[in-house]
């Protein structure tokens, strides 16, 4: 449908002016003109957010506007799509299941908390473990959620330590062979990565998100 079309393209635009009231009154309309929960987030909410990571790629946006946006999405979603998919028993695309979370001593959140809003925006089903994260939180919660993959943050490099220790955790309890695990944050680089053991290397969330596409086989 045409009408459909064109709301679906003036709320990617007010999106990324992140006009908070006037995004959420046109999904309201979307859905009020016969368009799906699903199809709000697949042709507006979900391009809308990836043109906002292509923008911080290139460096006309920056994490100010990374977080800013992540919450628009997320306020979207729970003040409109989630109540509608809720009352209708829609079930949204999901590509798999991230277990997300700050390492034990480290209390930083908003880094972490971005990725976990891109992961969620890009279809992943995401658990996050906060921040002070002690590695038998995060084998848990891998058996707890039959995860696919393990997404670690350390700002500090007194704290980058710990991610070693939830991936011996992991091979102790079993699970390394069926977990992907990827690694980011201030102190972290794609060597301590590797020497780790881990299966990536998220510079930005952005490239966390790829990354996890990547580890799954999802198709871009």
């Amino acid at each position: 449908m045409k009408e459909l079309e064109e709301l679906y393209g003036r709320l990617k635009e007010e999106f990324l002016k992140f006009n908070f009231e006037e995004v959420k009154k046109l999904a309201r309309e979307a859905l009020s003109r016969g368009a799906s929960p699903n199809d709000v987030i697949e042709r507006a909410l979900r391009p809308a957010m990836e043109e906002a990571g292509r923008r911080f790629e290139k460096g006309e946006f920056f994490l100010a506007e990374l977080v800013v946006a992540g919450d628009l999405f997320k306020e979207v979603m729970d003040e409109v799509l989630l109540p509608e998919i809720k009352k209708r028993g829609e079930a949204s695309r999901k590509l798999g299941t991230v277990v997300i979370g700050t390492v034990r001593g480290d209390l930083h959140d908003i880094g972490k908390s971005i990725v976990a809003t891109m992961l969620r925006a890009a279809g992943f089903e995401v658990i996050d473990l906060g921040v002070d994260v002690p590695p038998e939180k995060f084998v848990e919660a891998v058996k707890k959620y039959n995860a696919d993959i393990v997404a670690m943050s350390a700002l500090l490099t007194t704290t980058m330590l710990e991610m070693k220790n939830v991936i011996e955790a992991l091979k102790q309890a079993g699970l390394r062979d069926r977990v992907k695990v990827i690694v980011g944050g201030a102190a972290v680089t794609e060597e301590f990565a590797k020497e780790i053991g881990a299966d990536g290397y998220g510079e930005d969330a952005v490239k966390a998100v790829k990354i996890c596409k990547e580890l799954l086989g999802v198709e871009e």
